[in-house]
């Protein structure tokens, strides 16, 4: 992500979009969740090559709809969106999935219960901490693969592993992943209790 950009919120981001009108601030917005967004089309779709496409589209759905509504939180917008889209592709192709949100229901307003909005930052943010828990050379094998879109030739040349390694530190750093969500998610479950 663009270094100068990282300390500015999503908040920010979004009012400097509707003033300016500028696609560049979305642009750095959804730079920002990307492997987040990566996490929630393999969650429901389980393939990596269906993932990957699907948070392309819906990159483009998003630059399609921002400038129709006034989103307040980007970030549970854009989970919405992208579990929309993967219901709609399963749907597509015959699975059983649950009843897809409303699109009028895209938008977070006032009246929004709190608990719905917490509970989307709640999974970007679970995968976020996910992420940062990695190995080093997990964490960076997973972020050049699925946010740089490199190949496994790529990414030995790049940080100097065999191709061998790579290939293990994204399967291991992708299963790694699965295993530290289900247990932030089991642990917020019980806290709750």
């Amino acid at each position: 992500m663009n270094r100068q950009y990282q300390h500015i919120s999503d908040i920010e981001l979004l009012e400097r979009y509707y003033s300016e009108k500028n696609q560049e601030w979305i642009g750095i917005l959804l730079e920002r969740y990307t492997m987040l967004l990566f996490g929630v089309c393999m969650k429901y779709l389980k393939d990596e090559n269906e993932a990957r496409d699907c948070v392309q589209q819906v990159f483009l759905k998003v630059l399609m709809e921002i400038p129709k509504y006034r989103v307040e939180y980007f970030k549970s917008w854009l989970y919405i969106i992208a579990k929309n889209h993967c219901l709609m592709r399963l749907r597509s192709r015959g699975s059983k999935s649950p009843k897809e949100l409303n699109e009028s229901l895209l938008v977070f307003s006032e009246e929004t219960p709190r608990k719905e909005i917490e509970e989307k930052e709640l999974t970007f943010d679970l995968l976020e901490h996910a992420l940062d828990e990695l190995n080093e050379e997990q964490k960076q094998c997973v972020i050049l693969f699925y946010l740089k879109k490199r190949s496994y030739q790529q990414i030995a040349e790049i940080t100097g592993f065999t191709l061998l390694q790579v290939k293990s530190y994204i399967q291991n750093g992708k299963r790694n992943l699965k295993i530290i969500l289900e247990t932030k998610l089991k642990e917020k479950r019980e806290n709750e209790r």
